[in-house]
C-alpha cells in the first residue's frame, strides 16, 4: 500500500484544467495544492540542497503534476525549469518532467528528434543568419507556393504566418532572431484538418478530428473538434512520435496531406484538453490522474 501524501498542481491560474485535475484526484481520496513556480525557490547551506514550495514545506509533494510553466525572460524560463530538475533529482515525480518539456516546448529540438527517428514530419529549416534564410525561401519558392514560418516557443497556433513568393517575409518580432520555417502540407479540402491524439503511458487513448476556417485549425484558433476513431495508422504514428520526444504523455498533432499521407507536426507535453473532451466520451482528468499516480508509484496507485 502506497503512502497517500499531497500533490501540487503546478499552474498560475488553475481554471478549468486545475479543477479537473484536483477533482479527478479527490475522487481518488488524494489531497492537492495548486502551486506557482513564481514562489518557489532554492536553497543549499552546508551540502545539503532545498527546494521552497508553498504550502509544502514540511514535506515535498508525492507527485507533481505540471499544467503550466510560466513565460518570462531566458533566465526566469531556466529557473522555473531548475526547480522541476531539482525535484526529480530529489526523487519526487514530475509529469511531464522538465527534460521532456525541455524537448518538446523546442520546436528545433523536436523535429530534429522526428527525423532520427524515421518520424515523417514535414521539412523543417532553422536558422539564425537572415542570408540564409532568405536563400532557402528563395530556392524553395522555385518549386513550392507556401511555407509556414512558426516562432519555436509557442502554442496553440500563435504567430503562425504562411509565406509565399508575394509574401516571403515572417514575423520578425516573433522570431526574435531564429527563423524555423517548416513545409506547408495541403489540406485535402479548402479548409485545414487535422487530428489531436492523446498519449498516455504509451498508448492512444483519445482522438479528436479539429476542422478549421482557415488554414490554422488549432481549437483556441477558432477551429471546431470532431469526434474521431483512434485509426490504427495515426494511434501508432502518435505512440511512435511521443516515444521519440520521451514523456510520459502528450498530445500530438498530426495531419494527412492530399495523398493520403500522415504526417507528425508537434507534439505537447502540456496539452490542453478541454475541446478534446467534448467529444470524447470518457472523463479524460481521470485517465490523465491515473497515468500520473502510475508514474508517481512505479506503475502502482495509492489505495
Amino acid at each position: 500500500m502506497i503512502e497517500h501524501g499531497r500533490y501540487a498542481i503546478v499552474t498560475d491560474q488553475p481554471g478549468w484544467h486545475g479543477r479537473q485535475l484536483r477533482e479527478a484526484l479527490e475522487a481518488k481520496g488524494l489531497e492537492s495544492d495548486f502551486v506557482r513556480l513564481q514562489e518557489c525557490c532554492l536553497e543549499v547551506q552546508n551540502g545539503a540542497p532545498k527546494i521552497g514550495i508553498p504550502g509544502f514545506e514540511d514535506q515535498l509533494p508525492s507527485g507533481v503534476f505540471i499544467r503550466e510553466v510560466p513565460g518570462g525572460s531566458l533566465e526566469e524560463v531556466i529557473f522555473y525549469l531548475d526547480i522541476l530538475h531539482a525535484l526529480e533529482a530529489s526523487g519526487v515525480k514530475v509529469y511531464n518532467d522538465a527534460g521532456a518539456i525541455e524537448r518538446s516546448v523546442d520546436k528545433v529540438r523536436a523535429s530534429f528528434l522526428f527525423a532520427l527517428h524515421n518520424i515523417p514530419t514535414p521539412r523543417t529549416f532553422a536558422v539564425r543568419d537572415v542570408r540564409q534564410m532568405r536563400e532557402f525561401l528563395d530556392n524553395w519558392f522555385e518549386a513550392h507556393q507556401h511555407v509556414v514560418a512558426k516562432p519555436i516557443f509557442g502554442s496553440q497556433g500563435k504567430g503562425l504566418k504562411r509565406l509565399s513568393r508575394d509574401d516571403p517575409h515572417p514575423d520578425y518580432d516573433l522570431s526574435h532572431g531564429i527563423y524555423y520555417l517548416q513545409e506547408y502540407i495541403e489540406p485535402v479540402s479548402a479548409r485545414s484538418c487535422d487530428w489531436r491524439i492523446l498519449v498516455i503511458d504509451g498508448q492512444a487513448t483519445a482522438a479528436m478530428r479539429r476542422e478549421g476556417e482557415d488554414w490554422i485549425s488549432n481549437i483556441a484558433n477558432g477551429g471546431q473538434g470532431h469526434p474521431a476513431s483512434l485509426e490504427p495508422e495515426l494511434a501508432q504514428l502518435a505512440e511512435r512520435a511521443v516515444m521519440a520526444v520521451g514523456m510520459p504523455y502528450a498530445g500530438v498533432d498530426l495531419m494527412r496531406d492530399r495523398q493520403g499521407v500522415a504526417w507528425v507536426t508537434e507534439v505537447n507535453s502540456i496539452p490542453a484538453w478541454r475541446g478534446l473532451q467534448q467529444v470524447h466520451p470518457e472523463n479524460i482528468s481521470d485517465l490523465l490522474i491515473e497515468g500520473f499516480l502510475k508514474h508517481c508509484h512505479g506503475g502502482s496507485t495509492p489505495s
